[in-house]
């Protein structure tokens, strides 16, 4: 009955899901009661549920107002009631209270890929399966382009949502196919890019991104990511030599705003909202660090900042756009990345767009 009427009747019932960890589960549907193992997966719910993306969630981990406060207060702004939303500590740092979760009577609990192994260590897995309480496992960050959109299809089903995730989906893969389409067609020679992973978050230098997430994003839109050959997995560091003689002639700073974590620091403050001068004064102060001595995108002011938290939602596919501009202008002179965001947010979430989630050195 509810695909007869493409998702607007949800009926009660068992259904067999499998997460992303290819776990079989048997739960109850549409559920009524989630847990969110992380804050910053309200980016998948706002999407498919953008009338009240609160409206099931009766427990989340505290990360969302530390790691992305701006969009955290255009939510509070229009659904106040987050704030009185059950807080608690993460798996992976072992602060998840067992009790407390219980408690919250949840008929399920979302929890990210990269929490698995510790969720694990500590049993939590198996705590909260005596308890009839199951862990479906989602992923945006450790493999996004691999499983944001089965993560997207789970959480339709769960919610009985599949109308909202397809369409989701759609637009999502429609805007991929956008740059991919091109640079296939192209094929242009590619630009040698590091992806200075929240650069000036430490004095350390510097983290970035191996073959996956933001690395992958690169290859796709066309440039050469120095650090994979490096970098087996997804996050490590490259030092300041290997950053030299990479020569790279791109760099792409990830930020945000941050000053839960390092108050005043000199990361990049992009996202919603956010003071270009500011950013921009920051991001040129970036240029100045010994890793940066002599590359080629200095010389040519090819020095990008964008959104850091593009790493960790679903809407990775604007960062690619994004990068495809910066790295082929010309290729893609009729493609807009802002308006891509624009439209995500007004056709899926339920906060109004605001400009700031990026810039460049090379546009005064």
């Amino acid at each position: 009955m509810a695909l007869a009427l493409g998702g607007t009747v949800a009926q009660a019932g068992a259904i067999t899901v499998t997460d992303v960890a290819g776990r079989e589960l048997t739960v109850d549907a549409p559920v009524d009661r989630v847990i969110l193992g992380e804050g910053r997966q309200i980016y998948l719910l706002a999407a498919l549920q953008p009338r009240d993306p609160f409206e099931h969630v009766v427990g989340w981990r505290e990360d969302f107002p530390q790691a992305d406060p701006d969009n955290y207060a255009a939510y509070a702004a229009k659904f106040p009631e987050l704030k009185d939303i059950p807080t608690f500590g993460g798996f992976k740092d072992g602060t998840f209270d067992v009790e407390q979760a219980a408690a919250l009577e949840p008929d399920v609990v979302l929890m990210n890929l990269e929490a698995k192994a510790a969720t694990e260590d500590a049993a939590y897995d198996d705590k909260l399966a005596e308890l009839g309480i199951p862990i479906l496992y989602v992923d945006f960050r450790e493999a996004p382009l691999e499983h944001t959109i089965p993560s997207m299809r789970l959480m339709g089903k769960l919610l009985g949502e599949e109308a909202a995730a397809e369409a989701f989906i759609d637009f999502a893969e429609a805007q991929m196919a956008r740059v991919t389409e091109t640079i296939e067609s192209a094929d242009p020679e590619r630009p040698r890019v590091f992806v200075d992973r929240a650069g000036g978050y430490s004095e350390d230098c510097c983290m970035s991104f191996g073959p996956g997430n933001f690395g992958e994003y690169v290859e796709i839109a066309g440039g050469t990511n120095i650090a994979d050959g490096i970098i087996p997995n997804t996050f490590g560091s490259l030092n300041p030599e290997q950053i030299i003689a990479a020569d790279p002639a791109h760099v792409v700073v990830t930020g945000g705003n941050w000053d839960a974590y390092v108050p005043g620091g000199a990361w990049v403050g992009v996202g919603p909202g956010a003071d270009m001068d500011a950013a921009r004064a920051k991001l040129d102060a970036l240029t100045e660090r010994t890793a940066m001595t002599g590359i080629e995108a200095v010389d040519t002011d090819n020095f990008h900042a964008i959104w850091h938290q593009f790493y960790n939602s679903p809407y990775y596919f604007v960062a690619v756009q994004r990068l495809a501009k910066w790295f082929h202008p010309e290729l893609f002179a009729d493609l807009d990345p802002e308006t891509t965001l624009r439209e995500l947010h007004e056709r899926f979430l339920p906060v109004d767009y605001e400009p700031g989630y990026w810039l460049s050195l090379k546009e005064h």
